[in-house]
């Protein structure tokens, strides 16, 4: 019998991962593996207040610990509404962003402590980690130029913070290669979808789920 798997998705915005994701879950339904996705924060709907606020809220002036606290509440609400019953079903849950995104934003980028970040996330998450985190990484000017929406409030912030985020991706991901693989999002969309399956596939074989098509 298959275990349950949960992966998420994170780094840079404008590295598509988002769009990965998307073409991760399309390819899991072909594989016949149930699978769920969700966006952190938002999934719920206390979450998607939340994120319109944390994300969008210019009306009010958010410090970094206020900050940081509004995407853990929303994250524990998505826990106990989506990706806890999911994983209980035996399903794959696939995440668009998890408690690394705190770390890297309002910690290595913010200056709050990374390390109590990773307590708080622990306790809000009641202790759920991913099996494995995806980290999306390429050139400050790459993603600045693939970006094509409004920006929200952490896009809009200036290039020394974006680099200090970029540098925190990196960092966390050296840190816990066990847990974390950086997947260059540089090249066409067909080509890091296919690096993203050959990872997630290695994951799934070792978690005892059938894989019946090539990657």
């Amino acid at each position: 019998m298959p275990k349950p798997v949960f992966i998420s998705f994170d780094g840079l915005d404008g590295t598509g991962k988002s769009t990965q994701c998307r073409l991760l879950v399309d390819w899991l339904a072909t594989q016949k593996i149930p699978a769920t996705t969700c966006t952190d924060p938002g999934g719920t709907a206390i979450g998607q207040e939340l994120r319109r606020i944390v994300l969008f809220g210019r009306e009010h002036r958010i410090c970094t610990t206020t900050e940081a606290m509004l995407f853990m509440a929303s994250r524990a609400q998505l826990v106990e509404e989506i990706i806890r019953p999911a994983l209980d079903r035996g399903e794959v849950v696939v995440s668009d962003r998890f408690t690394l995104a705190n770390v890297v934003y309002q910690g290595h980028a913010g200056g709050l402590r990374p390390e109590d970040l990773w307590q708080v996330g622990k306790f809000v998450a009641d202790g759920l980690e991913p099996d494995l985190t995806l980290v999306f990484d390429a050139p400050l000017e790459v993603t600045l130029a693939r970006r094509n929406r409004e920006a929200d409030r952490m896009e809009e912030r200036d290039l020394e913070y974006q680099r200090r985020v970029q540098t925190g991706f990196r960092y966390e991901a050296g840190r816990r290669p066990e847990k974390h693989r950086i997947i260059d999002a540089t090249p066409d969309t067909e080509t890091v979808q296919r690096h993203v399956r050959r990872e997630v596939t290695r994951l799934l074989i070792s978690y005892g789920w059938p894989i019946t098509t090539e990657t």
